[in-house]
């Protein structure tokens, strides 16, 4: 009998041992990419990112030759404790004061949850501590993206402080590392910047709460073995964090030379209490890889979103004239309604009531006061809204209005009546942007507030097509009348305003919403998921906007990103620049106008007319087609670009000279993208004079993709649109 249980131990033990060192793989997948993963002696592990990898079992028994008592292998998740000791995905500091996590396998499965759409849960826990974490990968195969999370779950008897809880985890190994991210500020949003990292970190972050976008964008792309942007070759990494507070995005170089890529909510000032038997779900980190450069990495970027990560972008944005540029706050019903006479006559498919139609104690005359008072201002508009959306509709024009419901000035009946509600730290100032306050998203009450804004605004008039979200400061002197932990701030007021759009988005799923944050400062995909556009900058001057779309459209598509045509002098930069120019740079964006009609010459309007009904022949090609970048504006004297619809027949070419040039310097953009089989009509649109000598002729694919067009744009502001279609 002894012997008998003897044996049955040392069996038991033996099957242990042997479960113990087999090592388990994860794969998973995309058309044209794999991430390895594997389990083996209770670590998880990650083994690669990258290019197609047809048995991830080769990766069985390999070597890195590194000191396994080191800390440095590549965890998929690395948490503070045991020997890891660089910077960590995972911080918890326990009842106990314990701050150590050591995580191990547990389990792991994969579902289809749609069509060519899997999903990858890789369940682990600590060897102590009741902590469960979770990561999930969802892989789309269409588009070679990987979307993955984290979830961290407390199932002790005591809460638990998490210090770290990043989204993802990724580690690399390459000779080289460019970076390129997006820096800026207001007016100059996503600028580009490109070094090649060294060791230590190199962080990409925001701590201002909301518009949080303006300074640096949640997102990169990352060439790997080069220390050169290329569009066309070699390997690149792009991601970008659905996340609309606080971020922050680390690039580590360990002793090594491996890199580790952290992502998700920035930890500052957030220690998060979890408390027993709950469950903390991190935003979603958005990952697509290519092994031809950089070009298709944004192109998968933007499948992806037209798909899955914006919200209806299949609807086709109308073409519209927006007031703020063109009345501000000076403005009554003929101005409106002369506006919307001036729509009509454009070929403009929508207007837009900016800011300043509202408050009646307090009224919106300036940007001093009114915000939190949202009843419509009757001396400027006794007639009502109601009047002025009829009046379009029964032009034929759509009708929409802006509306900034988290603020409040202190000048509102709101702020009076509710200064609970306000943002601020108790005995301190409560300071102003813009002159104007924060209204506490974390506070459920300040919820059903900002739904009930929506709401009504909605109900002033039947038919409301279009809502301007604007959000025009960020978050000083933080603090909640409402919480009891004010660490948990940033993230219970992002939270607070998710649950206010999701509200939003069930009672009215078809209405356009923009996020506007003062132009530039939501765009990211936490926020496209309930909108359906940004408002890509307030600058609207053309030749600032060539850097900013630039910027911008490497990661978000163009059937997300407003851009405008303003009025000479420009209102931001006083900079004069042509009509054509203006029109050529806006129409491969979301198109609309920004400016007074009654100020344009005839012949200025007779452009516009134009300009927008040829932008309508091809619209749909820069909503949904594929980007090709085809001369950069940091490296040119000329930028171009291409979308290309997805069966390659139909083509819009965009070029502009951005430089001084003479008669020499004539540049060739050659059109990657095109069918080389197929024969294209080539048209130039919206000119008396065309600038190709090409324009009017049927040129073979091959010979555009390996000659190009040469257009004669020699003059500063000069630019042009070609329409190519496919002959039968």
């Amino acid at each position: 009998m002894i012997r008998s249980t003897f044996l049955t131990v040392i069996i038991a033990l033996s099957t242990l041992y042997a479960a113990a060192a087999k090592e388990t793989f994860i794969s998973i997948e995309t058309k044209n990419s794999s991430m390895i993963l594997s389990a083996k002696d209770g670590e998880v592990l990650f083994h690669h990112y990258g290019g197609k990898i047809s048995n991830p079992e080769s990766f069985s028994g390999y070597q890195s030759y590194r000191r396994a008592d080191y800390g440095t292998d590549p965890l998929a998740y690395p948490a503070t404790g045991g020997r890891y000791f660089n910077e960590a995905a995972l911080t918890v500091e326990y009842a106990d004061s314990d701050w150590n996590t050591e995580l191990s396998y547990v389990s792991h499965e994969q579902e289809n949850i749609q069509t060519n759409v899997t999903r990858t849960k890789i369940h682990m826990s600590d060897n102590v501590k009741d902590l469960n974490v979770t990561l999930v990968y969802d892989a789309y195969w269409d588009s070679d993206v990987i979307v993955c999370h984290s979830e961290i779950s407390n199932n002790g008897k005591k809460d638990i402080t998490l210090r770290n809880f990043y989204s993802s985890s990724l580690p690399l190994k390459s000779k080289k590392y460019l970076l390129t991210h997006f820096h800026g500020s207001w007016a100059r949003e996503m600028q580009v910047t490109r070094e090649v990292l060294t060791n230590g970190i190199k962080t990409i972050e925001s701590k201002k709460g909301v518009r949080t976008t303006h300074t640096e964008n949640p997102s990169f792309v990352l060439s790997l073995d080069t220390d050169s942007w290329n569009e066309n070759y070699g390997e690149v990494i792009a991601g970008a964090l659905a996340w609309s507070g606080n971020y922050k995005i680390s690039f580590q170089i360990d002793e090594t030379d491996k890199l580790n890529i952290l992502a998700g909510i920035n930890p500052h000032a957030s220690a998060y209490t979890l408390k027993k038997a709950k469950t903390f779900v991190t935003p979603e980190m958005i990952y697509t890889y290519s092994d031809k450069g950089a070009g298709q990495v944004s192109r998968n970027m933007h499948d992806w979103a037209r798909e899955f990560g914006c919200y209806d972008a299949s609807t086709m944005c109308p073409t519209l004239l927006n007031s703020w540029e063109g009345a501000y706050f000076d403005f009554n019903t003929k101005t409106l309604t002369d506006m919307i006479d001036d729509v009509k006559e454009m070929g403009l498919e929508m207007f837009v009531l900016d800011d300043g139609w509202f408050g009646s104690d307090y009224p919106r005359n300036d940007a001093k006061q009114g915000l939190g008072d949202w009843e419509p201002n009757l001396t400027k508009i006794p007639e009502g809204i109601g009047y002025l959306a009829e009046y379009a509709h029964n032009k034929g024009v759509k009708f929409g209005i802006w509306i900034e419901p988290e603020m409040v000035s202190p000048k509102s009946n709101l702020a009076q009546k509710n200064p609970e509600w306000i943002v601020s730290s108790e005995g301190r100032e409560k300071t102003t942007i813009r002159s104007q306050w924060m209204l506490d998203l974390s506070n459920p009450d300040v919820q059903d507030f900002v739904f009930g804004i929506f709401d009504n605004t909605m109900n002033l008039a039947p038919g409301i097509d279009y809502i301007k979200w604007d959000c025009n400061r960020h978050v000083e002197s933080f603090g909640s009348s409402h919480l009891d932990t004010q660490s948990h701030f940033w993230i219970e007021y992002t939270q607070g305003f998710y649950n206010v759009v999701k509200r939003i988005r069930e009672k009215y799923p078809h209405v356009i919403i923009q996020a506007c944050a003062s132009g530039g400062g939501r765009v990211e995909y936490g926020a496209l998921k309930w909108f359906n556009e940004v408002w890509t900058s307030d600058n609207t001057e053309a030749l600032s906007r060539v850097f900013i779309q630039y910027g911008t459209n490497i990661i978000y598509p163009a059937c997300v990103c407003g851009s405008h045509v303003s009025a000479v002098p420009n209102h931001q930069t006083n900079n004069v620049t042509p009509i054509k120019f203006r029109f050529d740079i806006a129409c491969s964006g979301r198109l609309g106008m920004e400016l007074q009609p009654k100020a344009m010459t005839d012949e200025e309007k007779e452009f516009a007319k134009k300009a927008i009904a040829s932008y309508k022949e091809y619209r749909d090609i820069v909503m949904h087609g594929d980007l090709y970048r085809l001369s950069s504006p940091y490296e040119n004297d000329h930028y171009a670009l291409m979308y290309v619809t997805k069966d390659k027949k139909r083509a819009v070419v965009f070029g502009y000279c951005i430089k001084y040039q003479g008669r020499t310097l004539i540049p060739t953009f050659k059109l990657d993208g095109l069918d080389p089989e197929a024969k294209y009509s080539v048209k130039e649109l919206n000119v008396k004079s065309p600038k190709f000598w090409g324009s009017g002729k049927t040129l073979d694919g091959d010979w555009l993709i390996k000659h190009g067009i040469n257009p004669q744009l020699v003059k500063l502001y000069d630019s042009g649109i070609w329409l190519l279609e496919a002959q039968e």
